[in-house]
């Protein structure tokens, strides 16, 4: 993560110079100015409609950095992406490693006056993962005890509940009881679908209770507005448990979609913080103190629906067509890194895992996929090709389906609205859908949570494909608490994926950076991490 100047010593100067002109009788229009601080809110666009505010069905990066900051989760991570302490102020974990325990805080409150519990947090978790909500993220649940059971119940699911290894021992005492060791387990407990919502607000509302008039939150910021397709903002909250660390007291959000209106509305003052940088504008931009790119943990692919393009080789073949390099330096433009795995340089064990496969060169390599098309008896030689509305998204669209016709195969694109999108995809995908353009950004920093997306049962797996030996080599891993012997059978699944005989049921095409603009005023405070999150109690406005 790119280091920040610190804004601190300017400010204490500019604060005793001030009061040396107010002591040696200054203007009085000097002193006045001198006095005010600088207005403590931005403007964010966040560049989408969140899909959703229940973190139990949330599954995109823009619910999540709203959620996050709205909501107080047990554990946070630091600018290392190490578990430290929030909501819970400790936590044990047994010498077998397989339960935790969490102490919460006394002082945490819900916004309608409720204390937060340990009881909140065991309803809310199983709430996830009741199988009546249809949460995508339920599969986050499955190291604990009972979890995928009662998930996946048809009957006898209140007994099966009751056997779910989450249990509030008292009103600040939660235990966790995991199926095996699982050294990620903190980390992942950071992540927005470990979040508690209020009970009585959720049974009294049911489906609405994220709607503004009805929502009870937790954590430093609330929602003050939800103008759907068109703003979200949040306001301080005065009775978080440490407000007074927090400096900004409101952070109007919008969401333009359309690349050049966000510049626009930028560079005309508007918003203070662009959280996408189209591509066509970021040479510009890179020339300027506004421009910012963080390293990022994530990986960028398109999908394939395997019962759609059947054959192995027609997959293998698409992968070596698409030239990585090209779409890099002339299409995104933001020093991303040519995908050869699933797993993203940088992730812990990347060295071991890694498949540097054949399929995914960093150039085009037209000859070998040519002749990889000529072994497939039946090819699919209309593809339609679904991606979101982006004008990035658009660019390698474009590029992809010109490298794909090289091929033989002539490629339909479809653009839908992101909410929309994320419904249609499925699982399982509609049967409209040949291929599709999606990104995963870590949840935790541990590879499993980039290669269990592809298990059957996934909710994250859109392709169809389906092999119940990568699923036990996932559950394998699950239960291997030595780092290298799990990065091995990680490097197994990527073999199972991308090696000589990998299935390709989809194509990774680059590892993600993060660009956004932000004005001067909060570009010292204002910071993603590597899994594109950013935390608003650190943000400060200066002038």
């Amino acid at each position: 993560m790119p280091t920040k100047r610190s804004f601190i010593p300017a400010l204490v100067l500019a604060l005793a110079l001030a009061a040396a002109a107010a002591a040696c009788g200054g203007s009085s229009e000097g002193s006045e100015g001198a006095k005010q601080a600088a207005k403590q809110e931005i403007t964010v666009n966040w560049g989408a409609e969140p899909p959703s505010l229940d973190p139990g069905l949330a599954t995109d990066t823009t619910s999540s950095n709203i959620l996050l900051n709205i909501m107080d989760p047990l554990v946070k991570l630091d600018e290392n992406l190490k578990p430290t302490p929030n909501l819970a102020e400790s936590w044990k974990v047994s010498a077998d490693g397989k339960t935790v325990t969490f102490n919460l805080r006394t002082d945490g409150r819900w916004t309608n006056g409720d204390p937060v519990t340990a009881r909140d947090f065991e309803y809310s978790w199983k709430r996830t993962l009741a199988p009546e909500l249809g949460a995508d993220y339920a599969y986050q649940f499955y190291g604990i005890v009972g979890a995928e059971d009662f998930n996946s119940c048809k009957k006898n699911c209140a007994a099966l509940r009751e056997r779910v290894g989450i249990t509030a021992l008292d009103d600040s005492t939660l235990q966790v009881k995991l199926t095996s060791p699982q050294p990620w387990f903190l980390q992942q407990v950071a992540h927005h679908s470990f979040l508690a919502v209020n009970p009585k607000t959720v049974q009294r509302y049911g489906e609405k209770w994220t709607d503004p008039a009805n929502i009870v939150t937790n954590g430093p910021f609330k929602l003050a507005a939800w103008e759907h397709n068109a703003r979200i903002d949040l306001t301080k909250w005065n009775g978080w448990r440490n407000a007074d660390s927090v400096s900004l007291t409101r952070v109007n959000g919008k969401m333009l979609t359309a690349g050049t209106t966000a510049v626009q509305a930028f560079e005309a003052g508007d918003v203070d913080v662009n959280l996408t940088v189209p591509p066509n504008d970021i040479a510009r931009f890179k020339q300027t103190p506004e421009y910012a790119q963080y390293p990022g943990l994530g990986t960028y692919y398109y999908g394939l629906n395997v019962k759609k393009i059947t054959d192995v080789n027609q997959r293998r073949a698409m992968a070596m067509a698409v030239d990585r390099r090209t779409i890099i330096d002339h299409i995104s433009q933001a020093d991303q890194v040519p995908a050869s795995g699933q797993t993203p340089k940088g992730m812990p064990g990347f060295d071991t895992i890694n498949p540097h496969s054949e399929w995914l060169p960093e150039a085009a390599d037209l000859e070998e996929a040519k002749a990889l098309m000529a072994k497939v008896k039946n090819p699919k030689r209309n593809v339609k090709l679904y991606f979101n509305n982006d004008p990035a998204h658009k660019s390698i669209a474009i590029a992809v389906q010109a490298q794909w016709k090289k091929l033989g195969i002539d490629v339909t694109l479809k653009v839908q609205e992101w909410k929309q999108y994320l419904e249609f995809l499925g699982p399982p995908p509609n049967n409209d859908v040949d291929a599709y353009r999606l990104g995963w950004i870590g949840d935790f920093v541990d590879a499993i949570n980039f290669l269990e997306l592809f298990t059957c049962d996934s909710g994250n797996n859109n392709t169809n494909w389906c092999d119940p030996s990568y699923d036990q080599l996932v559950a394998k891993a699950r239960s291997t608490r030595n780092d290298q012997d799990r990065y091995e059978l990680y490097a197994q699944l990527e073999q199972k994926l991308f090696g000589p005989d990998g299935a390709v049921p989809f194509i990774p095409i680059y590892w993600y950076t993060y660009t956004a603009l932000e004005k001067e005023s909060v570009k010292d405070s204002f910071t993603l991490n590597l899994l594109d999150q950013v935390d608003l109690t650190k943000v400060k406005v200066v002038e």
